[in-house]
């Protein structure tokens, strides 16, 4: 079986590429995940999150955007504290003031998803081996007006990539469908 090429040989890796990556995601749960980690791995690789991920689980309540938005001064502390995690300050205030724009969005327009979904008419849109679009510069734009963080267009083209909007299985990955 051919897959992409940057998925490697880790049994982790593989198993995200086969099962995860690039599958629509609808959930907000899922989503807000997705939006979370990818803004953590700023500067990292990714494999490097994917390790770390089952801590971010738990130091985050299972991404549930409702407690998180809600974390205190004491929970920043707490989280600097959690040697799984990224131990960013940056990106643990960003986590929690995007868990709060999140809600927002979610607020004015049903469900983040739909937010998410309407910019590409609800459809799959193929990507091309890039690591930022149009697309991608238009959503973390609109985002960052809606007061989120650490979502620049290389980093919201990755969450796209991930949750399956952007199609960005290689040409030769046995996987590319479309």
């Amino acid at each position: 079986m051919k897959r992409c090429s940057w998925c490697g040989e880790d049994e982790l890796y593989l198993k995200y590429h086969d099962y995860e990556w690039g599958v629509p995601v609808f959930d907000d749960l899922k989503l807000f995940e997705f939006l979370i980690l990818e803004g953590a791995q700023a500067g990292l690789s990714w494999i490097t999150i994917l390790r770390k991920r089952d801590a971010y689980r738990r130091a985050f309540d299972e991404f549930d955007f409702e407690k998180v938005a809600l974390y205190s001064d004491e929970d920043v502390e707490r989280l600097m504290g959690d040697e799984g995690i990224v131990r960013n300050r940056l990106k643990i205030l960003s986590a929690i003031s995007n868990a709060r724009a999140f809600i927002l969005v979610r607020n004015e327009f049903g469900s983040f998803s739909k937010y998410l979904w309407n910019f590409v008419d609800g459809k799959v849109v193929v990507g091309s081996g890039l690591t930022r679009s149009d697309l991608s510069d238009e959503i973390s734009k609109d985002l960052k007006r809606r007061g989120f963080s650490f979502v620049g267009s290389t980093i919201v083209y990755a969450f796209l990539q991930a949750v399956g909007v952007v199609w960005g299985h290689e040409s030769d990955c046995s996987f590319r469908k479309i």
